[in-house]
């Protein structure tokens, strides 16, 4: 059995007693029953994830993982591939705005290059970037299949290593992304994974305006209607119009849920990446937090077909972990109002006086 399939094999539901003691304890806080609604929905599902009424959420990593994409060169992005490499310069040198966001969030912030097209040795080299890359970008996927099944596979185990070797000193993950044309192949596999046309799961990406965005709906048309993915086949759809990021952002989600450990999904491509491993492992959604609602009109597309409420919704549309670093300090919240509140009971406060 290969990695992929030993973790998938050990991915279970959230522990439904775990859940029952949860919410017997939430109901009697100081407080009116239920008041701070969906943060304690959160802190439920903390309990359930970890198989603890103290979960803990204080060691936080945000993963980046970087790639190209070779249907970039069909102008669907309004920025130059070149820019991925740069931007992960950036963000190890601190100045990105996942940094920023990271340090309010009190989390690390690690790059993996899944598959940029530029040199990025010297980073790896420094230690300043794990390098699992599997390939200097995709290949076009308006032309052809974006990569073999085997590298999809190559994709997905790399992100359950990396899930798996920050494992020991780590609470909660988030993911995040750079790599520029990418939501190209999120688009399709939002399309492929929700059964909506390439027009609705299309956005505007990096500030394409309505005349580039129409174009780039018929290259996402173009890629579906040469590589014929099965929507039923979650590594079929990586494989033929995916990225080499999003394959490990995917087989982080499912390392982390196979390590009974949060994961919050940043925006589109993360969400992709989420519908993903939802194909593959239908129970890995139990231990998925939505950090946000994107901006790209597919966002929510991909969040429905997942069942998840996202926390926030403050007009995103960067990508790296953002939003992600900003959910963590609300997972925080929940996890203190578990930890930290006190019942009725350990208040000596009566009931009924408890929301006068």
């Amino acid at each position: 059995m290969n990695l992929l399939n030993a973790t998938i094999a050990r991915i279970k539901p959230q522990d439904d007693s775990i859940r029952g003691q949860a919410i017997d304890r939430l109901d009697r806080l100081t407080m009116p029953h239920w008041a701070l609604g969906r943060l304690l929905d959160l802190a439920v599902d903390l309990a359930g994830i970890t198989g603890s009424l103290q979960p803990q959420v204080n060691r936080r990593l945000i993963v980046t993982m970087a790639g190209d994409h070779g249907v970039a060169v069909e102008g669907v992005s309004a920025f130059p591939q070149a820019v991925t490499g740069q931007m992960v310069a950036n963000i190890v040198a601190g100045g990105a705005g996942i940094n920023a966001l990271a340090r309010v969030a009190g989390a690390r912030v690690q790059v993996v290059n899944m598959g940029a097209a530029c040199d990025l040795s010297a980073l790896t080299d420094s230690g300043q970037i794990l390098c699992k890359t599997i390939a200097p970008g995709t290949a076009n996927i308006a032309m052809g299949p974006a990569m073999t099944r085997e590298q999809a596979i190559r994709s997905l185990e790399a992100g359950i290593e990396v899930a798996q070797a920050f494992a020991a000193d780590t609470d909660l993950f988030g993911t995040g992304d750079m790599g520029i044309a990418n939501t190209t192949p999120s688009s399709a596999i939002v399309a492929l994974l929700t059964g909506a046309s390439a027009e609705q799961a299309t956005g505007n990406g990096t500030g394409i305006d309505n005349g580039q965005r129409r174009h780039k709906v018929s290259v996402i048309q173009r890629a579906l209607d040469i590589n014929r993915p099965d929507p039923h086949d979650g590594l079929d759809v990586l494989a033929k119009v995916g990225g080499f990021e999003i394959g490990g952002l995917a087989g982080l989600i499912l390392g982390a849920a196979a390590l009974r450990k949060p994961v919050i999904i940043d925006g589109f491509i993360s969400t992709a990446a989420a519908l993903v491993a939802q194909s593959l492992a239908p129970a890995s959604v139990d231990y998925m937090i939505a950090a946000h609602h994107s901006m790209e009109q597919g966002h929510r597309l991909a969040l429905a077909r997942l069942r998840k409420k996202p926390l926030l919704d403050l007009d995103f549309r960067l990508g790296e972990g953002t939003g992600a670093a900003l959910a963590m300090t609300l997972v925080e919240g929940a996890q203190r109002i578990l930890t930290e509140m006190a019942t009725f009971e350990e208040a000596a406060v009566s009931q009924g006086h408890a929301d006068a």
